[in-house]
């Protein structure tokens, strides 16, 4: 079979980078993938050694206007692409995989993990064109009910599940980490999704690392943003593809990422995400109030922030009670790589055994 993949964010690409070695590995199949400039993308799959195509090399702006023009450039970029390697299946987030596909006649698959309230405008351009709508069972796709094939995980278990992901001590150590640190980790927020939220600023960072410190632990920062001079000393600068080892040995993480907040509970890291975004996405939570391994708090709360980061840095025997909640979690979830593996392979078959019978994954458990 011949596929054609299009990634627009990290944690696309991330979801089926197992899945598509395997893939490869098969010698059965074809594969292009496509990709934009966006953060550390581009990083992780020329390190991964995958043949790819960046459409988009220049970051786009974040104006309305930006947006809508990088969407209708994508089109005419991947037009061309798709009829010189006539793929059988177009596997993306982006909803111009779902209407150039619908275009030619080729089968599509959208790929996500966000409630179509969330998403609702990206969700418009995307869901009466697609095909398949493959997401986590927790997920609401809104009147799409019928296209959605649900699996009992999460995107980030798919590249952090443990037959996939171990942490390395030794990683920590190449950057002088060294004992107990706080990871802190700020976005920029320019998604479209992301008009008029807002996260942590610099000042309620600030009050943080105080209070971290004062408590016996170090404090690192990972960020997109333009950063208060303050703030410098503590900057994390490491390889992207290092990141995970880091994060899994955190003792905590405090975030306005909801990926990030999704890629701690997959470790066993607690986390507190602060985010107008806090109580609207079904995936935390799920993770929040299901398996307690992150907390959500809306800005504004800068008083609870620090009291929940205090109650949480002073537990005795942190880890160990994050470690028996996430393998609660992980008991109950199926290994997502397994499943995208089959899901892909034996498309469009896969679609028809899912609808009989969803129980059918629990062959991946």
């Amino acid at each position: 079979m011949k596929y054609l993949f299009y990634f627009g964010h990290p944690a696309q690409y991330l979801f089926l980078r197992e899945t598509i070695k395997e893939l490869s590995l098969s010698g059965r199949h074809q594969i292009t993938i496509l990709i934009k400039t966006k953060d550390v993308l581009e990083d992780l799959v020329r390190k991964d050694g995958f043949p790819y195509t960046n459409i988009l090399p220049k970051n786009r702006g974040n104006s309305v206007f930006s947006i809508g023009l990088s969407f209708f450039k994508r089109i005419g970029l991947i037009i061309p692409i798709i009829l010189q390697k006539r793929p059988d299946v177009l596997i993306g987030t982006d909803a111009t995989i779902a209407q150039v596909g619908k275009l030619f006649g080729l089968d599509r698959i959208t790929i996500l993990e966000d409630d179509y309230n969330v998403i609702k405008k990206l969700a418009d351009l995307t869901y009466p064109f697609t095909q398949v709508i493959l997401c986590p069972e927790v997920c609401n796709v809104g009147a799409w009910e019928a296209k959605k094939v649900g699996y009992k995980g999460y995107m980030k278990l798919a590249y952090l599940h443990p037959s996939v992901f171990t942490a390395d001590e030794q990683i920590t150590r190449k950057y002088n980490l060294g004992g107990r640190y706080v990871l802190i980790r700020l976005v920029s927020l320019t998604a479209h999704h992301d008009f008029g939220i807002k996260g942590i600023s610099y000042d309620l960072v600030n009050q943080m690392i105080g209070s971290i410190e004062d408590n016996g632990y170090s404090v690192k920062i990972s960020t997109e943003a333009v950063t208060d001079p303050r703030l410098e000393k503590y900057l994390l600068r490491i390889d992207p593809s290092d990141m995970h080892h880091v994060l899994a040995q955190s003792a905590l993480l405090i975030s306005d990422s909801q990926s990030m907040s999704v890629e701690a509970a997959m470790l066993g890291v607690p986390s507190i995400r602060y985010s107008d975004f806090a109580g609207k996405i079904s995936v935390l939570e799920e993770l929040e109030h299901t398996y307690k391994l992150t907390f959500g708090l809306k800005t504004g709360n800068e008083t609870k922030l620090i009291s929940q980061l205090m109650e949480l840095i002073k537990q005795p025997d942190l880890k160990n009670l994050f470690q028996e909640r996430r393998n609660k979690m992980l008991s109950e979830k199926i290994n997502v790589t397994r499943f995208l593996t089959w899901f892909l392979e034996q498309y469009p078959g896969s679609v028809e055994i899912m609808k009989a019978d969803s129980k059918y994954q629990d062959t991946f458990l």
